[in-house]
Parts: C-alpha cells; sequence; structure tokens
C-alpha cells in the first residue's frame, strides 16, 4: 500500500495564484481543549471561496496571524462535514501563544491545504484500528468522523486513544461521542490517573497488546508524540501487522508547506510535500533516526 497524493478538480482554490498569499478566515468558535491545547472552528469571509474550497483528510495547511508570523497544522474537522473548518493548537511559541489569544470574530489568515491525504480508497473494506496520543488524534479524528459517516464501507472499528493524565484528555466530546457509539470499539487511556479518574491507566503500547486487534484485512493508523508513534509500531509489529499496514501522519518541522525552505526534510522526503500521511514502509529507513 503506497499512500500518493492524486490531485484533481476539487483538491483547493488555494493552488491558483499566489501560493504564499493567505485567505481571509473567520474564527467562529474556540474550544478550551486541555490547559495548553484549543481548538477553532473557523470559516471564509468570502461565501465564493468557502463553496469552492475542498480538502481530505490528512491534509494541513498554514495559520496565520497578522503580524506575527504563521504555523503548520492539520485540518482536524473531516471533510464530510463542510459547514466549517477546524484546527487544533498546543501553546508553545510566540504564534501559537498569538493564536491562542484568537477570539471568536477575529480574523486569521489561512493557506492550503497542502500534502496528501489516508488513502480511503485502500482501507475501505478493512478493519480499521486508530491508535492516537494527546494532539495527535487531530489528524486522526478528521479521518475517524469521514470514516463513520460512510460506516457501510469499513469493517471494525477500534479507536484507542490516551494522553498523560486525564487533564490532558482532548476532544472530550468526541471520545464520549465515539464511546456511545455502538458501532466503534472505543478505549481512552491515561498514564497517569488522579482520584477522580475511574478508567484504563496505562500507556497506549501495552494497552493496544492487550486489546490484541486482529491484523487480518485491517489496517492500523496511528498519531501522536514520537516516542508514542516508535513504541506504538513495536507494538503492532509484535500483534501481526506488517508495514504496509501501518499509517502514520508526521508534522515535523513543517514551515512553508510547499518544499521551498527544506526544514521538514527527512533524507530525501519533504514532510510536506511526501507526506505527511506515510505507511510505515515508505518511512522504516529513518525511523530509527528521527524517533
Amino acid at each position: 500500500m503506497i499512500v500518493e497524493a492524486k490531485k484533481d478538480k476539487n483538491d483547493s482554490v488555494m493552488e491558483e495564484g499566489n501560493v504564499y498569499v493567505p485567505h481571509v478566515m473567520r474564527i467562529e468558535k474556540v474550544i478550551q481543549e486541555t490547559q495548553n491545547i484549543k481548538t477553532f472552528h473557523f470559516n471564509f469571509k468570502d461565501e465564493t471561496q468557502k463553496a469552492q474550497f475542498g480538502f481530505k483528510s490528512g491534509q494541513f495547511a498554514e495559520y496565520s496571524v497578522f503580524g506575527i508570523g504563521e504555523a503548520t497544522f492539520c485540518i482536524s474537522s473531516s471533510p464530510t462535514r463542510m459547514d466549517h473548518l477546524e484546527f487544533s493548537v498546543m501553546k508553545v511559541g510566540k504564534v501559537t501563544q498569538a493564536i491562542h489569544e484568537l477570539q471568536e470574530g477575529d480574523e486569521i489568515g489561512f493557506r492550503g491545504p497542502y500534502g496528501n491525504w489516508f488513502p480511503l480508497d485502500l482501507i475501505q473494506g478493512k478493519n480499521l484500528v486508530f491508535v492516537g496520543g494527546g494532539i495527535g488524534l487531530a489528524p486522526l479524528r478528521s479521518l475517524i468522523w469521514n470514516v463513520l459517516d460512510n460506516r457501510n464501507i469499513y469493517k471494525d472499528i477500534v479507536i484507542l486513544y490516551g494522553a498523560r493524565s486525564p487533564a490532558d484528555l482532548s476532544f472530550k466530546y468526541d471520545l464520549e461521542a465515539w464511546e456511545k457509539d455502538d458501532r466503534v470499539n472505543m478505549y481512552t487511556t491515561v498514564d497517569r490517573g488522579d482520584d477522580s479518574w475511574t478508567g484504563r491507566v496505562g500507556l497506549i503500547p501495552p494497552v493496544l497488546e492487550e486489546i490484541s486487534p486482529s491484523p487480518e484485512n485491517t489496517v492500523a493508523i496511528t498519531c501522536g508524540p514520537p516516542i508514542m508513534i516508535k513504541f506504538t509500531l513495536q507494538s503492532l509489529e509484535k500483534l501481526g501487522f506488517t508495514n504496509d499496514q501501518i499509517i502514520t501522519t508526521l508534522e515535523m518541522r513543517m514551515k512553508c508547506g510547499i518544499g521551498k525552505c527544506g526544514r521538514c526534510n527527512i533524507g530525501n522526503i519533504y514532510v510536506c510535500k511526501d507526506g505527511p500521511v506515510f505507511t510505515c514502509d515508505q518511512i522504516r529507513n529513518f525511523l530509527s533516526d528521527e524517533f
């Protein structure tokens, strides 16, 4: 299985004209996910651009706070739900601090979508195992909602999500929805519980091995901190998954989004142009160096 982006007429209005010029969007809603993570619902100011825009689960974009700078994040909402777009941001620096200060009604720059996407055509008819850690659930939730909105063309679905503590769990509204959905086998875990936590406690890789999903006719899709991905891949291999049955998405060091700045290259791969979605087969040669 090769994850390869093939452009079509619906890819985006953004690919026309100057790719460095952002489009102006309006923030419609701000959700405080954790102490340092927020999710933003946003939309085009221009209704024509909104009507023409398209993207695929797994793609990312550049978001700019005018006068401050821009940063890269995936589009975390599903293309099956286009009434608005969403992205999630962890506050770690100057630009993300500025984004966190945005309020409903504020404007933000947006250019994209960029990169490849999850291969929907190749995972149809298969069992799916989603493994997300922390804010790494953001790109997965775009695909999860995409799959659930077309539930009849997929087999069994397992979602395993973990965070360091109950307070670090993001997208709690999604977790609650998936836990109530009898079409989904949902598992949530934390590294460390607290007095109020009655759920599962344990790191994601051993919990995954405990759940022990069968690799037969199954694709595993994972995203999270590099150390989580490293050990999750090892657990999947223990369970019998082959490299071409494992997909991950990387958002490492991306800056320009179009392969010009060279900031995200790993060996001969540019994460922004060749990814961010890869099979384990495609990235196994640099896993030991970068993870």
